[in-house]
């Protein structure tokens, strides 16, 4: 209400005591009237004065009485009492002040009838003379009342409002309680949202992580509903290698496999579903991920059913249930990423398009159970009980134990730690153990969204493993045979331009794996891990054969729209031994001097210039020199099987390998 409106009011009700006029003492009554007008006239103009410095310190409508804060009238000392507490309390205290002075009654109610009641007395009764003087020390307690709330801090004189700390503290009352708004019940009976218990967010949701490796950028989702949650990814290629290889083929990389051919990498189509705490994921992988991370795992060649063929288009599918516990746990079980190595099995979520060897060469999926722990939305805590290190089944017949803790205590930081043991993965080699730690941190050390260089981060991985037992051991040549081992680092540099539209990645990092064990075997004449297992006459992967390597990239992104990226990459790779496809290629001959090239179906012995393999030809050559000798059709060969003779084969084929590779790849990454 406004002040002038109330002293108007009050000005124009004051004549109204004196309506009633009892004759035989007129005189006496007329003079009482003017007394107690005159009196009137000075309580109004002081509570308009006390409206106005009221209004002064609060420039909102004085608020509503709270129930709790009614009717008792405090005295001027405890007023000032309780506004001298803490900050907290104060702003409690004040309001309460004024919700506890109740307002001021009239001295003579508006239909006269105060008056009338003494109007038979000549002069001023003692009654009357009392009643002024209470009227007097009730505005004097109302004076130091606002001189006190005057003098507390500034907090105090805000209106307390719903979700403050205190659910006691109404917004200040009107002076004239007769005259103000009804006090909101719902201030007084219902808790505040500060003193509830905060919500639960979903986890790793309350900061943006768009910017992570290994993490998609998309900060919104296409389509949504309560029960499904659509995922699309298309990944296409075009792959140039210096070396030129002439059968096209390119060795050594979990992500590049053609040269000078634009490849459909992968075809992803699949989502989530999410219903009454129920949960499952599929992704599809059509294109050539379908046969190059499949070739790459040994255990499929163990037994019946061709587990290769079960499971090659799914890069996951697994389903789980959701437990209201902690911040959340989910237990899953099927085909689901494993991010050892930090980069992601999905290209649209990299920095780079061809990772450094420690994530490369590490595992890209599990299959088995996942236990997805989260204390708090900041940390989780993965166990996992697989069949083994990237193996849709098991080589031999220990499964394999691991986990991932990630913490991200700062919204600029991520620290991802992988753990991997127990399994024996290594296929017809059954009391060979492997261990592994792959840890990662990502910082995020420059962000300024408004400036042309916006946004600046790095990461770092650090990998350690080993193997032991059935030959080979961790700590070097000893009587448990030579050392298998494998360390390695990344680092990886990105800046971003023009609200993250463009963004230049520089990178690279270096591995020594005695043994090969992690080493990603090329593919000679179609040789697989399965085949390799077996034999690799030309790249061998016997125990404590070295193998050290270091590469370097640079990649330009351009990122029209969230869901879409354009990619130009060029690295540098380099191995002690030789390791990359050369001009010659991996494919054998299929015939001497066709210039046709073909896999002869026999990967795991010697291959002859005519395209056939030395057991093919009637020979068992144990050295590569002995099937020279037999591809040539020499006397000095060895013995046939059988009744068979040695011909002229054209003599030994082998694979062209070189110690670097040259190469660019542009990309096109969709995902919605």
């Amino acid at each position: 209400m406004k002040i002038d409106e109330k002293c108007g009011r009050a000005r124009a009700a004051a004549p109204q005591t004196g309506g009633v006029e009892r004759p035989g003492n007129t005189k006496a009554t007329v003079t009482l009237h003017v007394m107690v007008l005159l009196l009137l006239v000075l309580v109004q103009a002081r509570k308009c004065s006390g409206q106005v410095e009221s209004r002064i310190l609060l420039p909102n409508e004085l608020a509503k009485v709270s129930d709790s804060a009614q009717p008792a009238a405090a005295s001027a000392s405890s007023a000032a009492a309780s506004t001298a507490n803490t900050t907290s309390s104060a702003s409690t205290a004040a309001p309460a002040t004024s919700a506890t002075a109740p307002a001021t009654p009239a001295p003579a109610k508006k239909d006269g009838s105060a008056s009338s009641e003494n109007s038979n007395e000549a002069g001023v009764s003692p009654a009357v003379a009392k009643q002024l003087a209470d009227m007097e020390k009730r505005i004097e307690e109302l004076e130091a009342a606002l001189k006190a709330r005057d003098a507390a801090p500034p907090s105090s004189a805000q209106p307390a409002v719903v979700g403050s700390t205190d659910s006691a503290s109404p917004a200040v009352a009107a002076p004239d309680a007769q005259n103000s708004a009804p006090p909101n019940p719902t201030q007084a009976t219902e808790p505040v949202a500060a003193t509830a218990a905060p919500a639960k967010i979903a986890p790793f949701s309350d900061w943006d992580w768009t910017w992570l490796n290994g993490n998609p950028r998309n900060k919104d989702t296409a389509f949504d509903s309560k029960f499904f949650t659509p995922e699309i990814r298309a990944d296409l290629t075009y792959t140039y290698d210096f070396n030129k290889p002439v059968d096209d083929s390119m060795g050594g990389s979990s992500e590049l496999f053609r040269s000078n051919e634009l490849q459909l990498e992968q075809l992803g189509i699949g989502g989530d579903f999410h219903y009454d705490n129920v949960r499952a994921r599929f992704m599809t992988q059509f294109g050539m991920y379908s046969t190059s991370t499949v070739r790459n795992d040994p255990s499929y060649q163990k037994g019946q059913w061709n587990v290769d063929d079960a499971d090659r288009y799914l890069s996951e599918a697994y389903g789980g249930y959701h437990i209201d516990a902690l911040d959340g746990i989910n237990i899953d079980a099927g085909i689901f990423m494993s991010y050892i190595g930090l980069f992601s099995y999905y290209n649209f979520d990299n920095w780079a398009y061809q990772p450094s060897y420690v994530s490369s060469n590490t595992p890209w999926f599990f299959e088995g159970v996942r236990i997805q722990i989260f204390p708090t939305p900041h940390l989780k805590i993965e166990p996992w009980i697989i069949n083994g290190w990237q193996s849709y089944g098991s080589s031999n017949s220990r499964k394999g134990l691991g986990g991932q803790v990630k913490w991200t205590p700062r919204p600029w930081i991520n620290i991802v730690s992988n753990n991997y043991g127990l399994g024996h993965d290594d296929l017809y080699t059954p009391n060979r153990g492997r261990i592994h730690t792959d840890n990662s941190v990502e910082v995020k050390y420059f962000d300024k969204p408004d400036n042309e260089i916006d946004k600046m981060a790095f990461t770092f991985t650090g990998d350690l493993g080993c193997e032991f037992g059935g030959g080979v051991s961790c700590y070097g040549n000893t009587k448990g045979g030579p050392k298998q081992s494998f360390v390695g680092y990344m680092l990886y540099d990105r800046t971003w331009f023009r609200g993250d539209k463009y963004a230049i990645t520089i990178g690279g990092g270096q591995i020594n794996n005695p043994g090969r064990y992690l080493v990603l075997i090329p593919p000679i004449n179609g040789e697989t891990a399965g085949s390799a297992a077996i034999n690799s006459p030309y790249f061998s992967e016997s125990p404590g054969s070295p193998f050290k390597a270091w590469d370097t990239s640079f990649t330009f992104d351009y990122m029209p729209r969230q869901f879409l990226t354009f990619r130009w990459e060029y690295d540098y790779r380099h191995a002690n031994v030789p390791y990359w496809s050369g001009p010659g290629g991996v494919t054998p001959p299929t015939a001497l001097g066709a210039g046709t090239y073909a896999n002869n179906g026999d990967p795991v012995d010697w291959t002859c210039m005519d395209g056939s393999s030395v057991y093919a030809v009637g020979v068992y050559a144990e050295t590569q020199g002995q099937a020279a000798l037999t591809c040539s059709g020499s006397n000095l060969a060895p013995p046939v099987i059988g009744n068979s003779t040695i011909a002229n084969h054209g003599g030994l084929w082998t694979p062209d390998l070189r110690r670097d590779e040259s190469l660019i790849d542009i990309d096109i990454m969709v995902k919605f």
